[in-house]
């Protein structure tokens, strides 16, 4: 069996810690070093859709809800906000639920 360890989570700085106190974080997961690396990756990815988003931005007649990078960002969010909820503790799984961020489950 794979060993899960305990993580925090900041979803702003995309900062992954293994300890409570070394920076602020939002949530608390258990996660084994595989999901870990594809969060981590989520987060890369999208640190680099924020670069190109920050010089579409400069070009004045591409508009938000046509904007191709801000669907791929928000995409991004949501499956990082995925990970987080099927990794998270109660509290974790809690606070998103009141985002409503994620897709309605049938």
């Amino acid at each position: 069996m794979v060993q899960k360890k305990t993580y925090y989570v900041d979803v702003g700085t995309g900062e992954i810690s293994q300890s409570a106190t070394a920076s602020t974080w939002s949530y608390k997961i258990q996660a084994t070093d595989d999901e870990i690396t594809e969060l981590r990756e989520l987060f890369n990815q999208n640190y680099s859709t924020e670069w190109q988003n920050f010089f579409r931005a400069h070009v004045p007649y591409v508009q938000y809800h046509y904007d191709r990078e801000n669907d791929e960002y928000d995409s991004r969010i949501q499956e990082i906000y995925g990970m987080l909820y099927k990794l998270g503790d109660e509290e974790a799984r809690n606070h998103i639920e009141t985002m409503n961020i994620l897709p309605k489950q049938s």
